[in-house]
């Protein structure tokens, strides 16, 4: 029986749209599981990735940053590519890059990050996958702030640090400079497709026999306990989310991955009882040895079954996990597959995520010799029930953030304390 990559790069090749329009790029396994959890949406919505940066007033000049984005966009295929499905299969349409920089302003009593939120949370699925948004904030608009974002199917981490580095880079060209030359877009389109048709070549080793009984009955007794997200609205003046934080130091030896899982656990039991088995992701993986350095999203999301029972210890957490990583290039809809084929009700949702970023290989923004102050902006729709972030730095920064559909602030805070609890650390404070 073929894979479900196989099968996907079967119908892939046969698309043809016929139009005279470009040539449609394949998809990551990545990116069809963005592809899916979108149509699986009400509203459509994508999964975003916002980056803030504040910079004196008068710094970022929207012409200059059009032509430098625009710049970008025309050089790498993803950036400006629309995620389309063609007779039910994922696909990435090129088209001639229009990235927007659109100017808010604040209203009475409103700040920046009020109007950012308005902004991403009216975000148009159909559009460019890279957008900015500028805002000035503080006292008689002291500050520019201003909004990278991306469409998470067109980015990971690696791209995201690409992409700032890049962006700065083209500001700083003349606003009248030329886009890349044609042969220069030719290339980049070519190594795009080469590096995804080497990670669905990885992707379809990954999803072997062996490795579907490994998954099948990893997950078998996953069922996910959050319920769907609540249609009413939230009352007014109410952000769709809450967050809670905290700084820890950060161990000689790195991030204690196992040690993060386990909290996890502790707070999943507060927010969903004992005796369940709840479906964690993480992302993990990265681009195929050979492949171009091209921006994209070559990042797996993998399942880790999370028992809100008594808390295992960290050796066996973490043998567990490192069993897993054997097979974590395994794409997330053949995990699925493979877990309901063994019996698991598992629809596919998540009830967590946790994702560890390593702030020390981000570049600043800068603009015309100005380095952007990155900046967080809280309150922001979130997409699970609740998903815990890890930033390495001199200090870990350990936040959570979470739906407020689905949880009460006061049951989200107190999974936050027992996840600090279990990290040893001292009591948090909500924000």
């Amino acid at each position: 029986m073929l894979s479900i990559t196989s099968q996907y790069l079967a119908r892939y090749r046969r698309l043809d749209t016929g139009d005279g329009a470009p040539a449609l790029l394949p998809v990551t396994g990545a990116q069809r599981r963005f592809a899916l959890v979108r149509a699986m949406d009400p509203a459509g919505r994508p999964d975003l990735v916002p980056m803030f940066f504040a910079f004196p007033r008068g710094t970022v000049d929207p012409v200059r940053l059009t032509a430098a984005a625009n710049r970008l966009a025309a050089l790498h295929p993803v950036l400006r590519s629309h995620l389309t499905v063609l007779r039910g299969t994922p696909a990435l349409r090129p088209e001639e890059p229009q990235v927007p920089v659109t100017r808010l302003a604040c209203g009475p009593g409103e700040d920046a990050a009020t109007v950012l939120r308005r902004a991403l949370a009216g975000w148009a699925p159909q559009g460019s996958p890279l957008r900015l948004f500028l805002v000035q904030d503080g006292p008689q608009g002291a500050e520019d702030v201003l909004a990278v974002v991306l469409d998470h199917a067109a980015c990971d981490g690696q791209s995201l640090a690409r992409t700032v580095g890049e962006l700065g880079a083209a500001y700083d060209e003349d606003a009248g400079a030329e886009r890349p030359s044609a042969s220069e877009v030719a290339a980049e389109l070519a190594a795009y497709r080469d590096a995804v048709l080497l990670q669905l070549d990885a992707e379809e080793r990954a999803g072997a026999p062996a490795a579907m009984a490994y998954w099948g009955e990893r997950l078998r007794a996953v069922r996910e306990q959050a319920p769907a997200p609540r249609p009413q609205p939230l009352s007014a003046g109410t952000a769709p989310s809450g967050a809670a934080a905290l700084r820890i130091p950060a161990p000689p030896a790195g991030v204690p991955f196992p040690e993060l899982l386990n909290a996890c656990r502790a707070a999943a039991a507060v927010l969903f009882g004992a005796g369940h088995v709840v479906p964690l992701g993480y992302p993990w993986g990265g681009r195929p040895p050979a492949a171009a350095p091209v921006l994209g999203c070559f990042l797996n999301t993998v399942v880790f079954p999370t028992a809100t029972g008594d808390a295992p210890a960290a050796s066996a957490t973490a043998e567990a996990w490192w069993d897993d990583l054997d097979h974590a290039a395994t794409p997330f809809d053949t995990v699925v597959h493979a877990a309901r084929a063994a019996g698991s009700g598992w629809t596919g949702r998540l009830d967590g995520m946790l994702t560890v970023d390593d702030a020390r290989r981000h570049p600043p923004l800068r603009l015309g010799g100005v380095t952007g102050r990155e900046v967080p902006i809280d309150g922001r729709a979130v997409r699970g029930p609740f998903a815990v972030s890890v930033t390495q730095g001199p200090e870990l920064q350990l936040r959570m953030v979470w739906d407020r559909t689905v949880l009460s602030d006061d049951t989200a805070e107190s999974a936050f304390s027992a996840l600090a609890g279990a990290l040893r650390t001292p009591a948090p404070t909500a924000g």
